[in-house]
């Protein structure tokens, strides 16, 4: 859970790198940026600032900010009804993204993970995305990412984005942020 004040810093955080790798937005999109924590209450670690531009029944275009060292945790996008579940293609704008994958296990990954939540982390073939790298994920492939030290701006573009209905491997994982009034 994440309280009100923390959840308003971290969207001027979002703004601030947003304004840094050169993305305009509008006032009326400052107030659609929102901020997940994953109902974990661990921003030091697991944190994603998100403006979603447009999603249809068909694409969605969102621009996510990841703070530094900051992790999106382990997950996938399921099938729904007659769609075979979200296709992602990530392309990096601005800082260090670690991607992690399926696939082959790196042997000496660059990702730096909290100890009490390491097991619900599974794939571990990495990815390292520098500005103008892009990387296609189909439906349903487990994945996961994390900033490097200075943070990363993300374009994302996919088809239709249901982000509640993401999957996790963390069964703790809330993807839809609660805030609490302090």
């Amino acid at each position: 859970m994440i309280t009100k004040r923390q959840y308003l810093e971290y969207k001027e955080l979002g703004i601030k790198y947003l304004e840094k790798a050169y993305v305009i937005i509008r006032e009326d999109e400052k107030e659609k940026i929102e901020v997940a924590d994953f109902g974990l209450s661990d921003l030091d670690n697991f944190a994603i600032i998100t403006l979603t531009f447009f999603n249809t029944e068909r694409i969605s275009a969102k621009v996510i900010v990841v703070p530094p060292r900051r992790i999106c945790p382990e997950h996938w996008h399921p099938p729904v009804v007659h769609d075979p579940g979200k296709e992602e293609i990530m392309r990096l704008r601005w800082g260090t993204l670690y991607l992690y994958v399926e696939g082959e296990k790196t042997s000496n990954p660059k990702a730096k993970l909290p100890e009490y939540r390491r097991k619900y982390f599974t794939v571990w073939h990495e990815i390292i995305m520098k500005p103008g790298d892009q990387y296609y994920l189909p439906p349903g492939v487990k994945h996961w990412f994390q900033a490097g030290d200075e943070g990363a701006v993300i374009d994302d573009y996919s088809t239709c984005s249901r982000d509640a209905l993401d999957q996790f491997t963390d069964p703790d994982i809330v993807r839809i942020p609660v805030i609490k009034e302090e």
